[in-house]
Order: C-alpha cells, then structure tokens, then sequence
C-alpha cells in the first residue's frame, strides 16, 4: 500500500498543498479531492510544493491534467515547486513543463503569481 499525505496552507490569495510519498492510482484520489475543494472555494492560485514527492505514476499526473482546465477558466493556474530530480524526470517526459510552471522554489512561484495579477 502506498503512502501519501497532503498538507495544505495558504499565503495571501495562495495556496500551498504540500504533497508526500507516492502519488499514483490509490492515492490519486486524495489530491483530487483536495483539489476539488479549491474549485468550490475559489481558490484556483495553488502551489504543489513536491519536495516530498517520492513517486508519482501516470494517474497521479492525470490528476494535474484533470483540474487545469477549471482551475484555470477561473483565473487560476497551478504552479509545481521543488520536484526531486527523478520525479521531474516523469513530468519532463510527458511534455509538462510547457504546460505548467515547473519551478526550483515557492518564492519562484509566488513571484510568477504577482506578476501575473499586476
């Protein structure tokens, strides 16, 4: 059984999931409803801080593919931080960082948030 945890926080109109362990078909579900949750409440600026990310599997990607599109309809955007070097490895291969901001730390992101509003 895989392991996986989500930690959430916010920072201004930002808000950070931390994800851990493995991210694949039995854990999907767990970020998806995290994610899920965001929709309803409006809070479409989201962080996934990966540095606790061990693993993630093409249903853990397909959750990111899943919710852009709403996220980002209302206004939003996911911006991915502090992937370990194998785990980007699956994200490069599959074309992602043309889709999402992939970046080294949360300030990066937050900064590409700011620009983005102003």
């Amino acid at each position: 059984m895989s392991t996986f945890e989500v930690k959430k926080r916010s920072h201004n109109n930002v808000v950070i999931l931390e994800i851990f362990g493995e991210l694949d078909a039995h854990t999907a579900p767990r970020l998806e409803e995290e994610l899920q949750k965001l929709i309803q409440e409006d809070s479409v600026q989201i962080i996934i801080n990966g540095s606790g990310l061990e693993y993630i599997s093409s249903a853990g990607l397909g959750v990111f593919m899943a919710y852009i599109e709403d996220i980002r309809s209302q206004g939003g955007d996911i911006k991915i931080t502090q992937l370990k070097p194998k785990v980007y490895n699956v994200f490069d291969l599959l074309g992602f960082p043309t889709l999402y901001d992939i970046l080294d730390t949360e300030d990066d992101a937050f900064q590409r948030f700011e620009t983005r509003t102003e």
